[in-house]
């Protein structure tokens, strides 16, 4: 199996005013190709820190990343950002929708940005939306969705230009728990379908416990790394 993502004795320490927080510290970990790998651990524990610095969303103090063999850090900003919109894909609890924008321009802003024609961005996001069953739902702007709804729409923004890696940040957060649980079966096969390695953030052991692995950290480490199958 292809390793997706490796991080190597990464470390996030941030200062605030006379105190020093280490809110990651040494983590070596490996991702690979089409895992479901969940992140546990208390509030505070470093888990969101972990996800944003493998994301490239926020810089390490130390240490490495690497997506599929290349360093995300230590090229320039134009390289990583390029890097990421070809890699990565983002589903926020919040849903991070802009308002003003359709579903489908919602959808389609991903392969804008990485060259795609508004025709090709148009037709790959109501292909996209149309795998999250909401094609009937494309001219819909978000304030006009339930939230399961605006949660389907931001997991098809986020897989419509085929990341490897896809950031999940306590993706069913904000829904009830029988939106959760649909939520939950689309990214399982959307993870199984298009074999995109999928990193979840979350506090529920129910959906930690449909991944194949769990992460659980304390105090800015990885304290457990547990396989389903064990």
């Amino acid at each position: 199996m292809r390793t997706a993502m490796e991080a190597r004795a990464l470390w996030k320490v941030y200062q605030t005013g006379d105190n020093t927080v280490q809110a990651v510290r040494g983590v070596n970990v490996k991702l690979q190709q089409g895992e479901m790998v969940a992140i546990m651990g208390p509030s505070g524990c470093g888990k969101t820190t972990l996800l944003n610095v493998l994301s490239g969303i926020d810089e390490p103090s130390s240490g490495e990343v690497l997506v599929g063999g290349k360093q995300l850090f230590g090229i320039s900003d134009d390289e990583r950002t390029e890097m990421r919109a070809q890699n990565f894909g983002f589903v926020f609890q919040n849903f991070n929708l802009l308002p003003v924008l359709s579903a489908v321009e919602n959808v389609e802003l991903p392969l804008l940005l990485i060259g795609k024609s508004s025709t090709e961005a148009r037709e790959g996001s109501l292909k996209a939306l149309a795998s999250v069953g909401l094609e009937d739902r494309a001219s819909h702007r978000p304030s006009e969705l339930s939230g399961g709804q605006q949660q389907r729409v931001a997991i098809a923004r986020a897989i419509v230009h085929s990341p490897s890696v896809v950031f999940c940040d306590e993706p069913t957060g904000n829904l009830d728990s029988t939106t959760s649980g649909e939520v939950m079966k689309l990214l399982k096969q959307i993870n199984i379908e298009n074999n995109s390695t999928l990193l979840l953030v979350t506090h529920d052991e129910k959906i930690a416990q449909q991944c194949d692995r769990t992460l659980k950290m304390d105090d800015g480490i990885i304290i457990t790394d547990i396989s389903e199958e064990e």
